[in-house]
């Protein structure tokens, strides 16, 4: 291939990507514009950039079929998706979907195809005859990797990378990658190799029937001479290996646990309302995060820009004090193995007093969305958690889009975070939709006792405050704990 061929062909995988990621909603401003000043200086994006991917360097000669478990590099890229158990439109919304996640990883796409297929084949995914075609497309393009947009068991893998002569990899694959990519903290990276070790032990390859497994004696058809083995043959070691690290990761997790926990229960012995930001992947969670309280969140037009919750401290307009916690976002069919895995971090939103749901509108399937997220917080929380459903990016939505998805949700507001529209509305609904302190009280509080006329005034609503001579008279409204405290401090 000649120079100006390479540059025409990374043209137009541009341009695919350009035009798949404009469709599926992705997509605003690759510069500057899709920041506002409340997002701050965004130092973590320098941090993320400093390091690129760079193709064309690598002088691996290694033999496909012996990769046990490999990660997304630079490379370029097919999609492939069956539809037949959904309509075609579903099937096409999640592939531009997959185009996102591979353009995310760092991968180059060169194009995507659907065949309609009303199950996949056990053996090759695709079954043969159409798999032949994608190989010839492959060669067409000089395509190194398909990725396919469902999660593949360890046969079907092999059997289409045997026809393709290509690097086969699934949309669960795809998803660790970017996830191993994106994670920052110590907590957020043990959850991660914790789900990729998960992933990756089923589907371990061994080295054919006599060398997988310990013999000794007697074995299968009575074959004992010949066939014993050395005792733990390679797989064995792997997955012993894989077992011991799994093993150690969740109690590492696990011994991190505490400190989060004291965090909440700091929250909740002060009576600190919380709010948990949930939403797709690439809704805007973080943009809102940082109009709302100045938090300075990494914001990336990407999936998965943010995989480790920030918690920030905001207040109503009435003076009430209350947290809001950026969680990380989802898509359809998240991998069993990330949502175990981050478990732990989610525990913010099943502790949550408000869920602001928040639902991209410009995407072509927001109700698909909308439905995805609601699945993941029902596994989350037995409790029924009060939501307000936001509707963001309404600066570049449709209106006949936007008022189909209001009359499916007649109660969720629009919001723009890039230009700040409905942000008024939406912090009275929050305001609103906190639990309120319900206890009167009508005492003199002593002078000495300053802390808790500190605590009424932060956590609940002063009606009334006079400042007598053997203390301050308060009438207020407070919650249960705080008028406890503050009778035993009027009686002493």
């Amino acid at each position: 291939m000649t120079e100006n061929q390479s540059l025409e062909e990374e043209r137009r995988a541009r341009e695919v990507v350009d035009r798949v990621l404009a469709r599926a909603g992705t997509a605003l401003d690759a510069g500057e514009g899709s920041y506002t000043e409340y997002d701050g200086d965004q130092l973590d994006r320098e941090e993320r950039n400093a390091l690129r991917r760079v193709s064309g360097l690598s002088t691996e000669q290694e033999d496909i079929h012996e990769v046990e478990y490999r990660q997304l590099r630079l490379e370029r890229v097919i999609l492939v998706g069956l539809w037949g158990q959904h309509s075609y439109q579903e099937a096409e919304i999640s592939l531009r979907e997959l185009a996102a996640l591979a353009d995310t990883a760092g991968s180059t796409v060169l194009d995507g195809v659907l065949q309609r297929r009303s199950a996949p084949d056990p053996a090759t995914y695709l079954g043969s005859g159409k798999a032949r075609e994608v190989r010839e497309l492959a060669r067409q393009y000089y395509v190194d990797t398909i990725i396919v947009d469902e999660e593949l068991s360890a046969t079907q893998r092999r059997g289409l990378e045997d026809i393709v002569d290509a690097k086969v990899i699934d949309r669960t694959t795809l998803i660790l990658d970017i996830f191993a990519q994106h994670a920052s903290s110590k907590e957020g990276k043990a959850q991660v190799e914790l789900a990729q070790l998960e992933y990756l032990l089923p589907r371990l390859r061994g080295w054919g029937e006599s060398m997988s497994r310990q013999a000794g004696g007697r074995v299968a058809a009575g074959a004992g001479i010949g066939s014993r083995g050395p005792g733990e043959t390679k797989i064995e070691l792997d997955r012993r290996r894989i077992r011991d690290r799994a093993a150690k990761l969740r109690r590492e997790i696990a011994a991190m646990q505490p400190a989060r926990e004291t965090k909440r229960a700091s929250r909740r012995r002060h009576d600190v309302p919380s709010v948990a930001i949930m939403g797709y992947t690439n809704a805007g969670k973080s943009s809102i995060l940082n109009r709302l309280t100045g938090a300075g969140v990494l914001v990336e037009n990407q999936l998965f820009a943010t995989l480790d919750p920030t918690v920030r401290r905001s207040e109503t307009p009435d003076g009430r004090l209350f947290t809001l916690t950026d969680t990380v976002g989802f898509v359809r069919r998240l991998p069993h193995q990330l949502v175990e895995a981050f478990r732990s971090s989610l525990e913010e939103v099943a502790d949550a007093d408000v869920i602001l749901h928040v639902v991209d509108a410009s995407h072509p399937d927001p109700k698909g969305q909308i439905a995805a997220v609601r699945d993941v917080v029902a596994d989350l929380s037995d409790q029924k958690i009060p939501e307000l459903i936001v509707l963001n990016k309404v600066d570049i939505t449709d209106a006949t889009d936007l008022a189909e998805i209001t009359n499916a949700e007649p109660e969720a507001l629009a919001v723009s975070a890039a230009t700040g529209a409905g942000f008024d509305a939406l912090v009275d609904a929050i305001a609103l939709a906190l639990p309120r302190p319900d206890v009167d009280v009508d005492l003199i509080v002593p002078y000495d006792r300053g802390d808790l006329l500190h605590r009424a005034h932060e956590h609940g609503e002063v009606q009334e405050i006079e400042h007598l001579e053997q203390g301050t008279h308060l009438v207020a409204l407070v919650d249960g704990q705080l008028a406890d405290e503050l009778e035993r401090a009027a009686e002493s």
